[in-house]
């Protein structure tokens, strides 16, 4: 991907990847990307961990749960995504994090809130910026990489269905049964913030996903300036496919509608490269994802190869009642594929 120095598997500097999505999808991407993370300002970058910098960033269009209920009662930017992400990414799992991730079950007005929620709700009454909020919990939990909300702006996701109708609202949105047409954000117009976009010029590789298609994935490319960014970009843009299908959104969805649906919004050839996992899933556990209308994702290679797309597949399946992405094993692929030296 970069030159190589005089010094042999020495890169000229740590390699910088930027991950755009939201939701538990790229707080599962960045769980294990951290493990590639050079540990330290004065540390040089070695083949095991040659990021020197990694970003999130993150979807703000979440209306539901203490989330949504934090937006509505104190008008603020929704937390919960960009919390997961924090801990995610955080220098270690342990007390802190659990303390960010614990959820009050009782308590009037408490109860069903997140403590990290109301940490960075409290911040950003504080500081009076949601942005400078995020920065400063980051610090508390010593995270390792750098999180931005993808606008500061107070957006809502906008659905047209196929048969016409219009609906508002990422939950709403989430729930319908009616195939998406096209997706927007309400109102037009929402900027970026400016690091976001430096740190999409400068990257080396450009991931999105696993997450929701259309209220996760794709939100982040409706502010065209962001869009625009990663057209621009000489880094390989990367998707990570979602394991199964959603209710609703991808209905039946194959890897290249997918595909289509990221290109469709933009306008313009987004992605290069497409990783998908190839190990079946369990004849129980589908049955069971299949009552609730999901089912795994089909890998139309050819479909995929049309549209200029090279697709990486491997086994990144991990079932535990329900089924997620193999966190390391992704990370390490992607590692494998994208940042060598």
């Amino acid at each position: 991907m970069k030159k190589k120095s005089g010094r042999k598997n020495q890169p000229v500097r740590g390699l910088r990847v930027v991950a755009l999505g939201g939701g538990t999808g790229l707080s599962a991407l960045l769980r294990g990307l951290k493990e590639h993370v050079v540990r330290g300002s004065d540390q040089a970058p070695t083949r095991e961990r040659p990021i020197s910098d990694l970003t999130a960033i993150v979807t703000v269009t979440d209306d539901g749960g203490s989330s949504g209920r934090l937006r509505r009662e104190n008008r603020m930017l929704p937390p919960g995504d960009i919390r997961n992400c924090m801990v995610a990414l955080a220098k270690d799992e342990a007390l802190l994090s659990r303390l960010f991730q614990y959820r009050f079950q009782a308590g009037r007005g408490l109860i069903g809130h997140n403590f990290g929620n109301l940490f960075l709700a409290a911040l950003t009454h504080v500081t009076g910026d949601f942005a400078e909020a995020v920065r400063v919990s980051s610090k508390v939990l010593a995270i390792r990489g750098r999180i931005f909300p993808s606008t500061l702006s107070n957006v809502h996701l906008v659905a047209t269905l196929a048969n016409g109708k219009r609906i508002q609202g990422e939950t709403s949105i989430s729930r319908s049964k009616i195939p998406i047409r096209k997706i927007e954000l309400s109102p037009r117009g929402a900027r970026p913030l400016p690091k976001a976009i430096e740190a999409i010029q400068e990257a080396d590789l450009i991931l999105m996903g696993p997450g929701s298609l259309y209220t996760s994935v794709i939100p982040n490319l409706l502010i065209p300036e962001i869009a625009q960014a990663v057209v621009r970009s000489r880094a390989p843009c990367v998707y990570i496919a979602n394991l199964m299908t959603q209710p609703g959104e991808t209905t039946h969805y194959t890897l290249g509608q997918h595909l289509r649906a990221i290109e469709s919004h933009v306008g313009k050839r987004v992605v290069n490269y497409v990783v998908a996992n190839r190990k079946s899933v369990s004849p129980d556990v589908a049955r069971r994802y299949r009552a609730e209308g999901a089912e795994p994702v089909t890998i139309d290679s050819l479909n995929v190869a049309k549209m200029k797309v090279r697709l990486l597949a491997d086994n990144l399946l991990e079932e535990h009642g329900v089924i997620r992405h193999n966190s390391p094993r992704l990370a390490s692929l992607l590692v494998k594929e994208f940042l060598r030296f």
